[in-house]
C-alpha cells in the first residue's frame, strides 16, 4: 500500500451528519478543556449506524454475526465500482439488475462492490433522503455471485422513509444482503475521485456484540511492480 495514494471515503462526523430517521442523534461536546482542566476530553454520543458506517448481519437478524466478530482481514479487498452517475438517477429511483448487470463479470468472491450513484453530493441537505435504492432482486443477484460486502454513497441501499414520503418498498436489500451473512456499507463519499484506486479498506470500532459501527473507509492505489 502506498500511503501517498490513500483517498478518504468517509464523511466527517459533525453537526451536519445525516442520521437515519429515528436513530440517535450525534453529539460531541467538551467534557474537560485545556483552559479549565489542563487537558481536553470530549463526550461523544451516537448510534451504531452514524455517518459512514458498516452494517453487520445482526442489524437485522438476531443471533447472527456482530461487528466484533467480523475478521478485520475481510475488510481490506480489491475494489469494484458500479458507476451509475451517467444514468442521471431520479429521486427514489429503483436500481434494477438491468442497471448494473454490465458489471456482473466483475462481481466475484473477494471483492468489495461499491455502487456509485452520485448522491453524496446532496449530503447536508434534505435531498439526501430522496436517494435511489437497490431492488431486492438486484441485491440477491449480487450476493449469488459471491460478493460479501456492498457499499453505497447513500443513506441506505433501501428506500428511506422521510417525513411521510417513501418506505413502501421495505428493507429488501438489507434482508437479502445481511441474511446471506454479507455486509453493507452506507454513506460513502468522494467516489468521484476513485479513478486509479484499486483497493479499499473499512475499519470499524471493535464494539462487542454491536450490530454496526462508524468506520473510516479509504481507498488506495496498488503499488507498481
Amino acid at each position: 500500500m502506498d500511503p501517498n495514494t490513500i483517498l478518504d471515503l468517509s464523511h466527517k462526523l459533525d453537526s451536519n451528519v445525516h442520521i437515519y430517521p429515528g436513530d440517535p442523534a450525534f453529539t460531541c461536546r467538551p467534557y474537560a478543556t485545556v483552559t479549565n482542566d489542563g487537558y481536553s476530553v470530549h463526550t461523544i454520543s451516537l448510534g451504531s449506524h452514524t455517518g459512514t458506517h458498516i452494517d453487520a448481519p445482526s442489524h437485522f437478524f438476531a443471533g447472527t454475526t456482530t461487528i466484533d466478530q467480523i475478521p478485520l482481514s475481510s475488510l481490506f479487498a480489491p475494489l469494484v465500482v458500479v458507476d451509475l452517475t451517467q444514468r442521471n438517477l431520479k429521486d427514489r429511483q429503483i436500481i434494477t439488475w438491468e442497471d448494473i448487470s454490465s458489471y456482473a463479470e466483475l462481481m466475484r468472491p473477494g471483492v468489495i462492490l461499491i455502487i456509485r450513484t452520485g448522491w453524496s453530493a446532496y449530503w447536508g441537505t434534505p435531498q439526501y433522503y430522496n436517494h435511489p435504492f437497490l431492488e431486492r432482486e438486484a441485491s440477491r443477484k449480487i450476493i449469488e455471485r459471491g460478493v460479501r460486502i456492498i457499499g453505497v454513497d447513500t443513506l441506505s441501499p433501501d428506500e428511506t422513509e422521510y417525513q411521510g414520503t417513501g418506505g413502501l418498498h421495505g428493507f429488501g436489500a438489507h434482508q437479502e444482503i445481511l441474511g446471506a451473512g454479507a455486509l453493507i456499507v452506507e454513506n460513502l463519499t468522494n467516489l468521484d475521485q476513485l479513478a486509479g484506486h484499486t483497493h479499499i479498506g473499512l475499519v470499524p470500532l471493535n464494539l462487542e456484540g454491536c450490530d454496526g459501527s462508524p468506520i473510516r473507509a479509504f481507498a488506495w492505489k496498488a503499488e507498481q511492480q
